[in-house]
């Protein structure tokens, strides 16, 4: 969907058309946008962004507050909508999925035309598509034709899609891993595709492995209709491993400012129970720290990270952040059918 929370706020409030509009948390520095309209995306305002640098860029943003259990309303609506065409729909946030339709009779890009065309008439949402002959592929595609549009990759062109695309739209490639690349003279998907597999593991280890495949637009996950994910966190693996709790800290902040942005983006609607921070030290030992009930703040990172350091004092290899989910109602129980 296009701006989905945003594009509710001002289908509902038709004043706001035109404008500039986020929508999220307070002007403080702890609120944080969820999304906002393409008006507000021209001066800078993103996903994830905290409320008061969204207003610093864009002074005249119109901040409103979610209301999850409308997007939830309208997201049951187009599940509904996308379930008459295939049962392999898999949710990636209310306003995301995966559709498999290799059992329908239909062509793939006249069929994600009448999907599109449906969820506007019904909705007055517009929504776009990317058509192609796995996740990773049909996923950047959707991007390219937004708003409102769809762009189709065939099985064929798959390996020239790929090779010109900056090695940012692989899925799991942050800020940290893309500045590892840079340094390696990699910045495209066909770049990367000078390194041997052993290469690109012996750099980037176990993910090294899909990574070969990933550059080439190989993906051999399934969509997957009842996945639910219970958990969401983001870690990084340092080339010099961190000796003292400051060097820690410092690096703490880009850790959960990934987090947050993926947060923000797949899963603003889901409730959080519970964070943690892991370490894994230069021995190769871990350890983790979770509590329940604490909020998603950086703060609350930096409490649970000085606890988990001073359990041993190790110098520090890997540091990871996440969030645990409570476990949704089933759809039928929060969701209305058509």
């Amino acid at each position: 969907m296009d701006c989905f929370y945003a594009a509710i706020e001002v289908r509902d409030r038709p004043a706001l058309r035109g404008k500039p509009v986020g929508v999220g948390g307070a002007r403080d520095r702890r609120g944080v946008l969820t999304t906002c309209t393409y008006e507000a995306r021209a001066f800078g305002v993103r996903s994830a962004m905290p409320t008061f640098m969204a207003l610093q860029r864009c002074p005249q943003l119109i901040v409103v507050p979610t209301r999850f259990d409308v997007y939830r309303r309208e997201s049951g609506v187009i599940r509904e909508i996308m379930r008459r065409f295939t049962a392999l729909v898999e949710p990636l946030s209310l306003d995301e999925a995966y559709l498999d339709v290799t059992a329908h009779p239909g062509a793939p890009a006249p069929l994600a035309q009448v999907i599109r065309d449906l969820i506007f008439r019904k909705t007055r949402l517009t929504a776009s598509a990317g058509i192609g002959p796995n996740k990773l592929v049909a996923k950047i595609a959707s991007d390219l034709r937004k708003p409102n549009g769809q762009f189709e990759v065939k099985p064929g062109e798959v390996a020239e899609f790929m090779a010109p695309l900056p090695v940012r739209k692989i899925w799991g490639i942050g800020a940290v891993t893309e500045r590892k690349m840079e340094r390696l003279g990699i910045s495209t998907c066909g770049e990367l595709r000078r390194f041997s597999r052993a290469e690109v593991q012996e750099q980037f280890g176990k993910f090294g492995h899909e990574l070969y495949d990933l550059c080439r637009g190989v993906d051999e996950r399934q969509v997957e209709p009842h996945r639910e994910r219970k958990s969401l966190s983001n870690e990084e693996t340092f080339s010099i491993n961190l000796e003292t709790l400051e060097q820690c800290e410092g690096k703490l902040e880009e850790i959960f400012t990934e987090l947050a942005a993926e947060l923000a983006q797949k899963a603003a609607a889901r409730k959080v129970t519970g964070i943690f921070v892991k370490l894994k030290f230069a021995d190769f030992t871990r350890t983790t720290v979770e509590r329940a009930g604490l909020e998603v703040s950086l703060d609350s990172f930096h409490a649970l990270l000085t606890e988990a350091f001073a359990r041993t004092g190790k110098s520090v290899r890997l540091m990871g952040v996440g969030v645990r989910f409570a476990e949704s109602m089933p759809a039928e129980a929060q969701l209305p059918l058509l």
